[in-house]
């Protein structure tokens, strides 16, 4: 890691082995564990807990009080909101009833992963539960449930999340006649293909 190229707050606790890139921002009292991965130009806001062996991209933006666990793989552009927490086990424990101790923090065989994919938002306080996908450029709306994985560009919002519409690679949502749709902002057309939203080249 080379700090000389990052603004890392005296307070934020980088454990070893942790590659943090070009131009990223790390703010006061984040932890990262050993072996994680941030990409260049990136920002983790304050307090955010990002946790062993965790893949994130390039141009992330994380914002405060956000909780990483071990098995979240984090693609280019996407944007964390603030208090928003992953899940990696389905049946989580505190104790170990055949060691009658309590059950390890780290990663094991019951460690799931969840892909949030490139330009997909999170909304404020959503919660994503474990192995799952969320799809390029999708918005989970805030204060989400996320209990099964999420199309490229869907728009889910709820409690668990349900789609209620997609959104453009920039960001609004897009309004469909039929099947096609051209978004207001960028002017970018998308097309429904098997249920699935799509970029219509020119």
């Amino acid at each position: 890691m080379n700090k000389s190229y990052n603004l890392i707050h005296p307070t934020a606790i980088i454990e070893e082995n942790v590659d943090i890139g070009e131009g990223t921002k790390i703010w006061d009292n984040v932890h990262i564990r050993y072996n994680s991965s941030i990409g260049n130009n990136c920002i983790v806001g304050e307090k955010t807990y990002i946790a062993y062996n965790v893949k994130i991209g390039n141009f992330v933006k994380i914002n405060a009080f956000v909780y990483i666990p071990t098995g979240i793989i984090i693609e280019d552009k996407v944007m964390i909101s603030a208090g928003c927490i992953f899940v990696n086990d389905h049946y989580p424990r505190a104790y170990n009833t055949l060691t009658n101790k309590l059950v390890s923090s780290e990663p094991n065989v019951k460690t799931l992963d969840t892909l949030i994919c490139e330009g997909a938002t999170i909304g404020a306080g959503a919660i994503i539960l474990a192995d799952l996908k969320i799809g390029k450029y999708a918005l989970v709306g805030a204060g989400s449930v996320v209990t099964k994985s999420v199309f490229d560009h869907a728009l889910v919002v709820g409690n668990p999340a349900r789609q209620i519409g997609w959104v453009c690679i920039c960001g609004p949502r897009l309004n469909f006649d039929s099947t096609n749709s051209t978004c207001e902002s960028c002017k970018r057309s998308y097309a429904i293909i098997d249920n699935q939203c799509v970029v219509i080249e020119k």
